[in-house]
């Protein structure tokens, strides 16, 4: 199977998309999703058809479809191009339309002859102000479908012929101000419409805009600007201050804070320097870096991240296929209940002028838009404020999901701790000096490759600072799961268990030093004897740290209504000691798990019934984000466990899973109430304009509102605000 996204235009309401999808699903092995908010189509089809198949299709219906140029403002959902035509076309309009609708209805302002001016006025507005309607009713006709425009132009037709009839036979009862202002009315409301359609997409905008366009590259010893395409795995780039990272990469030389705000949410700089991995996108603001290129193209995280948030867009929620089927039938119903709505009114006796307004009326205002857009830009505008904070939501029917979940399983490694040990504490023996000890035991771990040895190691380091600096080392030997030792400034020292350093070294932990050593072990911390000289000289404390914001992250989840259970392969005591940490009950913790009884702990809790989203990682991880309702996955975290997941938190931070969690329901709850709203004012409005109580210019007002109302309400998702702060240590 392939995929393709088609830019389709000229659509103007659901039913348009609905025929699009089924022309398309009618071909064997075809799925297909239209999405009018972006005006694209999203297909997956077999190697037997082409791409061509799939636009002579699109073409048959009635309208166009093209695929969009790589890297074009078209080639993503949500990035609408401005369109000046509709504009100059409606402000034409109104110049016209403005007079016939103040001389028609103040009596006071009419003049002789006035009729005829009005007629002459209106004429224009009637057949090239509504020649987009007309075009597109004509094009449905011949296919054998009703729109939108059709409704429009029959009824704003119908208006001008009677007015016509009427001022034939010498009566001054036209309809020419309902013919007028329902032209421009309609046009004023799909300008704005259009308008707020294009400021839906401004976060995916604003994030494809982060994408370096050349970049400076080391190639044989000289720099040479070059544009990113062609740009290779391999290659160095120099990145200098202010500018913005081409690709992803490995920073191999320099030191410098990275901007990566409008990637993943994260207000502060973060410090690089040679080793660490920085992201394309992302802005130098400090000193100049050099770095080796990973990943070019549509393999950075940036294309990627752009891809998963388009894709999410062009998607439909359940809520919004209902919506698409009562779509499909409505202009057919609305035309048979207009019709029925003129022969009632006529069989009652009442004039045949009070009848046909009425039924016009029943036209104007039935329109399908509202339920079109009610569900796609909501998720546009949700998609895209989510992926400004880096939150990537792979589709609508995750929002469902987030709505049902009441239990929430967090990895702990990587997840909730930082996933990297650091030294937490220094004990020294008595009459040991702090200065020595750190010195002389950073040295000889600075020389091995082991987690705890490098903590150690940038622990001392940092403790001690630029003034003292640390030995060279000699005979530095690595014991395999029991220490180090090495020779550092003419001393013979061995770091690791306390075992191990009184079998191997005849060294004894003094009394005092022992008591400390045990409270650590207690609260689940790894501790590391240090002797040298015959004696043990002190002991470091090492842990995994607990992410800052982590404690925070826990109680946002219970204000949301969910239980935070930790989830570990570590033993019981560190486990307990991480969850005491971030405020997780003993009850809610499950430690010891071999990373496929992960899997067996989700199904364990989905038989109690709850429903189970999973914050993890790792690639063992992945299968468990895979079996829970809803799985989250750090965007720290490896490739695997980023595909297995529903959602991706680009930051590592884990205030980002309530944030995910929060932004997902209000966008459901934002869905929702569009489509109340659409349903409702249809269901309300159809019988009042039936009962002639609805004058077709109000009628055709209130039909652009509903439209309006719907993208606007859409809108507010771009001021959700996340629950992150930034540490104050």
């Amino acid at each position: 199977m392939s995929a393709t996204e088609l830019a389709i235009g000229g659509m103007t309401c659901a039913s348009c998309a609905t025929r699009i999808e089924k022309k398309l699903n009618k071909l064997d092995g075809v799925t297909a999703t239209v999405n009018l908010a972006t005006e694209t189509a999203r297909v997956d089809f077999p190697s037997a058809i082409t791409i061509e198949d799939l636009i002579t299709v699109v073409e048959q219906a009635g309208y166009t479809a093209a695929v969009p140029a790589p890297g074009s403002e078209a080639a993503h959902s949500g990035t609408l191009p401005a369109d000046t035509g509709p504009r100059r076309r409606l402000l034409v309009i109104l110049a016209l339309a403005i007079p016939v609708i103040v001389v028609s209805m103040l009596p006071p302002l009419r003049f002789p002859g006035w009729a005829w001016v009005a007629l002459a006025l209106a004429t224009p507005v009637v057949t090239w102000g509504a020649w987009p309607f007309h075009r597109a009713a004509a094009i449905n006709v011949r296919h054998g479908a009703a729109t939108m425009d059709t409704l429009v132009s029959v009824g704003v037709t119908a208006a001008y012929l009677w007015s016509l009839y009427a001022l034939a036979r010498g009566s001054g009862d036209t309809y020419l101000e309902v013919a007028s202002g329902v032209t421009a009315l309609i046009l004023l409301g799909r300008y704005f419409e259009g308008r707020s359609r294009r400021r839906s997409g401004d976060a995916l905008r604003a994030l494809l805009a982060l994408a370096a366009k050349d970049a400076s590259v080391l190639r044989d010893g000289n720099e040479t600007r070059v544009p990113v395409s062609q740009l290779a795995v391999g290659d160095v780039i120099v990145v200098r201050p202010g500018e913005k990272i081409a690709a992803d990469g490995i920073v191999s030389g320099g030191r410098s804070a990275i901007d990566a705000s409008m990637l993943t949410g994260e207000p502060l700089p973060v410090e690089v320097s040679a080793g660490d991995p920085v992201t394309g996108g992302c802005v130098n603001t400090s000193g100049s870096l050099r770095v080796g290129v990973t990943r070019v193209g549509a393999d950075t995280q940036l294309a990627q991240i752009a891809r998963l948030v388009t894709q999410a867009q062009a998607g439909k929620a359940a809520v919004q296929r209902l919506a698409d089927r009562v779509s499909a039938v409505f202009v057919p119903v609305v035309i048979g209940i207009a019709l029925v709505t003129l022969i009632a009114w006529l069989a009652a006796g009442q004039p045949a002028a009070s009848a046909f307004t009425a039924a016009v009326a029943v036209l104007i205002i039935a329109c399908p838009c509202a339920m079109g857009l009610a569900t796609p830009t909501a998720l546009l505008v949700g998609t895209g404020r989510g992926a400004q904070l880096g939150i990537l939501i792979k589709g609508p029917e995750v929002l469902e999901s987030t709505r049902r979940v009441d239990t929430v399983v967090l990895d702990k490694t990587g997840t909730v701790t930082t996933g990297r040990m650091a030294l937490t504490g220094v004990l020294t023996a008595p009459g040991q000096d702090a200065t020595e000890l750190l010195t002389l035991a950073g040295a000889v771990e600075d020389a091995s490759e082991h987690p705890i040895a490098a903590a150690i190691a940038a622990g001392a380091r940092a403790r001690l600072g630029d003034a003292t600096p640390l030995p060279a080392v000699s005979d530095f030997a690595n014991h395999q799961g029991h220490g180090v030792s090495g020779l550092a400034a003419g001393h013979a020292v061995a770091l690791g268990r306390a075992s191990w350093l009184a079998d191997e070294w005849a060294l004894t932990v003094p009394r005092e030093l022992a008591g400390g050593a045990a409270r650590a072990e207690a609260s689940g911390q790894t501790v590391v004897i240090v002797g040298w000289d015959g004696a043990v000289r002190g002991a470091f404390t090492v842990a995994d740290t607990v992410k800052t914001t982590s404690r925070e992250a826990i109680e946002k989840l219970r204000a949301l209504g969910l239980r935070p259970v930790l989830l570990t392969g570590d033993n019981e005591r560190a486990a307990h000691a991480v969850a005491g940490q971030v405020g997780i009950g003993a009850r809610d913790v499950i430690a010891g798990v071999l990373p496929a009884g992960k899997v067996d702990v989700i199904k364990a809790l989905q038989d109690e019934g709850r429903v189970v989203a999973m914050a993890g990682d790792g690639v063992n991880d992945a299968a468990a984000l895979a079996q829970a309702d809803l799985g989250l996955a750090m965007g720290t975290g490896t490739d695997a466990a980023i595909e297995a997941s529903d959602l991706t938190l680009v930051r590592g931070d884990l205030l980002a899973v309530p944030d995910a969690i929060e932004l997902s329901r209000r966008t459901l709850a934002t869905v929702k109430g569009n489509l109340y709203w659409a349903f409702g004012y249809n269901v309300a409005a159809i019988p009042l304009a039936a009962l002639g109580l609805l004058n077709p210019m109000i009628a055709a007002a209130a039909m652009a509102f509903s439209s309006i109302f719907v993208v606007s309400n859409s809108l507010r998702l771009r001021r959700f605000q996340p629950a992150y702060r930034p540490f104050q240590g």
